[in-house]
């Protein structure tokens, strides 16, 4: 049923489950599932699309925790720990 990729066991199990509710309900539809890549083929604008919009939210996290640093030592400062 599955492959050895835990990614694909999950669309299985629910498209056994979805069946198997339908046919407690007496219906004639079915849900079919396959297995196929989203992304199937090299573009390098997507590629640079998914770099930069990355890059920029590591350059705000980044920015965002050395406050976080200044602001414990300031509070022990406080504290006179």
């Amino acid at each position: 049923m599955c492959s050895p990729e835990p990614i694909n066991c999950f669309p299985v199990l629910v498209n056994i489950l979805s069946n198997t509710f339908l046919r407690l309900f007496n219906s004639t539809a079915r849900f079919r599932v396959w297995s196929e890549l989203f992304y199937t083929g090299e573009n390098p604008e997507l590629k640079n699309y998914i770099f930069f919009g990355l890059f920029t939210y590591l350059l705000v996290l980044a920015a965002g925790l050395p406050p976080l640093f200044a602001m414990s030592s300031v509070e022990d400062y406080k504290v006179k720990s």
